[in-house]
């Protein structure tokens, strides 16, 4: 269980460092990856097929674990929420 997780982790770190290299390039970065157009994809590649060989079982149980913690973090961002407590006039700080 902690496996695919981790892998999913570092699978979306990938995607996310790919995705903002492209569409924010003048962001500064103190962290720079060399190559990185060719080791974000291999890392996708590679935690995707780890991902991919584990077993039936601990795929279901990572869909139902995922679906507990979206619900609990949408059911508590509503709840909680700065915006929808003062919509389009938050507090100044």
């Amino acid at each position: 269980m902690t496996n695919i997780g981790t892998l999913f982790a570092f699978v979306v770190s990938a995607i996310g460092v790919l995705v903002l290299r492209y569409t924010k390039p003048e962001v500064p970065r103190p962290f720079r990856c060399p190559a990185v157009g060719l080791v974000t994809p291999l890392a996708v590649i590679s935690c995707g097929y780890l991902m991919y060989s584990l077993p039936y079982d601990t795929w279901v149980r990572f869909v139902i674990w995922t679906a507990i913690g979206f619900a609990v973090y949408f059911v508590y961002g509503h709840r909680n929420s700065v915006l929808g407590k003062y919509g389009d006039q938050l507090p100044k700080e």
